[in-house]
């Protein structure tokens, strides 16, 4: 048996999403880098505010989840964040956050780390949490203010937000997960060393060897462990570093536009990162109905992918409004110009 099955059914009680404010159009980047706005590969992205970070944001995220949980934040047993940004080096996030939502001292809190898979990463590992029956509730966020080097092309796509979601028994879920499967091997098509302060890529390296190759093997093999394809599922939600992969990846599976349009949101605010697939997913709790089957499958660099499946249940209904909609974080915009952006990434040199 390849897949992850809780022996104790396990299922998602609370979700929250976190986009910041501010957006720059991917046509201003490209004004100021190659004097044009055409070809770029979004509309915009989401820029996170001077005093905006993966904790700040993470805690926000993590307040709209309890909210529709309807759980005290001192019956977590598990804080667990996963990001590529975190603020520091050596300090956990995790800490802050637990701190910060009123979590008991008797928690568990860590940073995952696995490129833009650390958000899924962190929920499978809550999902075991759970299912174990070593805890009954464990939080598990997904968040990145993510950045690219200035006039490369990860600046155009590179943004911030993410979602959180809380893992508890079945019986209360808004969402049970069927199961999970997880494919990774030592690829090394994206990285970033601890002195460096933006990652290096290896250009067209990082489609059909890491994107593409792995996650068609996570959700081949899990569409045939699970003896499910395509039409089985109402939503899909994908990694998406851009705009392009998730849409060609899901035509290859068979997936109809209805299906995944709604969870693809890197058009429109960039892409997250480890928030990517948990913001999508939040963006479909918000219009999901009982009974709905939602396959989602991220990716990581590195390289890795998971694929899990959930079934929403009746308790959608009384909670979804509990708490801000995907889309009112993305409606909340305000444009900022490249000088703007540049400040608010901290990218002038100050002497």
């Amino acid at each position: 048996m390849k897949l992850l099955i809780p022996e104790n059914p396990v299922g998602i009680i609370g979700y929250g999403a976190y986009i910041p404010r501010y957006r720059i159009r991917a046509s201003e980047i490209s004004r100021v880098w190659h004097g044009d706005s055409e070809g770029t590969p979004i509309k915009e992205k989401s820029v996170p505010g001077m005093d905006e970070d993966t904790i700040t944001m993470s805690i926000e995220a993590a307040r709209n989840a309890l909210a529709r949980a309807g759980i005290p934040a001192t019956e977590l047993r598990a804080v667990w964040i996963g990001s590529e940004s975190h603020p520091y080096a050596v300090k956990p996030s995790g800490t802050v956050v637990a701190e910060a939502i009123g979590a008991d001292v008797s928690v568990l809190a860590a940073d995952f780390e696995f490129a833009c898979k650390a958000g899924t990463e962190a929920m499978i590992a809550g999902m075991g949490l759970v299912a174990s029956g070593m805890g009954k509730y464990a939080l598990a966020i997904g968040m990145d203010t993510a950045q690219g080097k200035p006039g490369d092309v990860l600046e155009y796509t590179a943004a911030a937000g993410g979602a959180a979601v809380i893992l508890g028994p079945a019986d209360e879920a808004l969402a049970t997960i069927d199961a999970a499967y997880s494919f990774v091997t030592d690829t090394p098509d994206f990285w970033r060393r601890q002195s460096e302060k933006y990652p290096e890529h290896t250009q067209r390296f990082t489609g059909e060897p890491a994107y593409f190759n792995h996650l068609e093997h996570s959700i081949q093999t899990f569409f045939d462990e699970t003896h499910t394809k395509a039409s089985d599922y109402r939503y899909a939600v994908f990694h998406q570093p851009n705009s392009k992969f998730p849409v060609k990846l899901a035509k290859q599976f068979g997936f109809k536009k209805e299906q995944y349009e709604t969870g693809l949101l890197s058009p429109i605010i960039g892409n997250t990162y480890s928030g990517a697939v948990l913001l999508g997913l939040s963006t479909i709790f918000d219009i999901a109905q009982p009974g709905d089957r939602i396959l989602a499958a991220s990716f990581g660099s590195g390289a890795g992918s998971d694929t899990f499946s959930l079934v929403v249940t009746d308790a959608i209904l009384s909670r979804k409004n509990k708490a801000p909609s995907t889309q009112m974080y993305i409606d909340r915009r305000t444009e900022i110009d490249y000088a703007m952006y540049a400040r608010y990434r901290n990218q002038y040199l100050m002497k």
